[in-house]
């Protein structure tokens, strides 16, 4: 049987070996070309099920359990080295657990280490980063409490300071005396805090030291359920004050002792003279034997002694 001949035959004749092959080729090419699309779609098609189902009830990427005040467990990594010298976070926060066990706040560390904590208060601010420069410039660890209205305005800095290794702690929503609230209010202004610390990218908060040093049974509790401990201070540099440079540096080292917690502000208001301050604070701690930790370091080398008495609300401005 002869083969029908095509529209083109009929017109110009038989195809030549050359045109025959140039249009096999041709053929191949179009098949190749479309079974890559239709590859592609499958794949683009098996990731979007993908996607879907990770995020349906019971998928296989089901979001973890949520805990207190609707946040997920803390999910920040520490890096190994620090650019303040302090050790990473990770491990550390155990310590909070420990002392947890037998008290609820912290005023002084234990006297067997010539250790003390730098803590700043109010932050983040513009005074922040200035003063981040100096305990890196010195390889100094320290603690921030943070105040978590302004985390939005200075996100990137509370992320340097997880970053750096600094402890961050809670120090409530908008700086309220804590005993003028209801308990319920108490548990909002911790909460919303320590929200806004680790959505920053920071560890969710184990930390928490009352604005004004103002707290009572209700704050006690709330921070009872939230597994935070209230850090209290030792030496007040009132530097809130802005009472000179010198002043502050001689009210941080005349307090100096083993296991002394030192308060200083990063926020709420002109920072300038704690900046020029806090290197001479911290050489003369250094000078006089004694070694700057962060908070979660001081609780797990020289933690409180047990038996200490109620804590009993502090004067003055934190």
């Amino acid at each position: 049987m002869r083969k029908r001949q095509t529209s083109r035959e009929l017109r110009l004749g038989p195809l030549s070996t050359h045109e025959l092959s140039a249009r096999r080729a041709d053929v191949r090419r179009r098949r190749r070309t479309r079974r890559r699309a239709l590859l592609g779609f499958v794949v683009l098609l098996a990731a979007a099920g993908a996607s879907v189902l990770a995020f349906m009830p019971g998928g296989a990427a089901r979001r973890p359990p949520l805990t207190h005040a609707g946040v997920g467990p803390p999910r920040f990594v520490a890096p190994r080295t620090t650019r303040s010298g302090a050790r990473p976070a990770g491990g550390l926060y155990r310590s909070v657990d420990h002392v947890l066990g037998y008290t609820p706040y912290v005023r002084l560390g234990g006297s067997r280490r010539r250790e003390v904590a730098l803590t700043f208060d109010d932050g983040p601010g513009p005074w922040t980063s200035s003063i981040i420069r100096v305990l890196r410039r010195t390889h100094t660890p320290a603690t921030f409490f943070v105040i978590g209205r302004q985390v939005p305005e200075y996100r990137q800095v509370v992320a340097t300071e997880a970053r750096d290794g600094f402890d961050i702690g809670d120090h409530t929503e908008i700086h309220p005396f804590m005993s003028a609230l209801s308990a319920s209010v108490q548990q909002t202004q911790i909460a919303e805090a320590a929200n806004a610390i680790q959505a920053a990218g920071a560890p969710y908060p184990r930390l928490f030291r009352p604005p004004y040093g103002s707290f009572d049974a209700a704050t006690l509790a709330v921070l009872h359920a939230a597994r935070m401990l209230m850090v209290l201070w030792t030496v007040d540099t009132s530097d809130y004050a802005r009472p000179g440079v010198a002043r502050i540096v001689y009210v941080a080292l005349s307090g100096l002792r083993s296991g002394a917690i030192i308060l200083m502000h990063d926020g709420g208001g002109d920072r300038s003279e704690t900046v020029q301050a806090l290197g001479r604070i911290i050489r003369g701690i250094r000078r006089r034997g004694y070694r700057p930790v962060t908070m979660a370091q001081l609780l797990a080398d020289d933690p409180p002694p047990h038996g200490q008495p109620p804590p009993h609300p502090l004067s003055g401005t934190g």
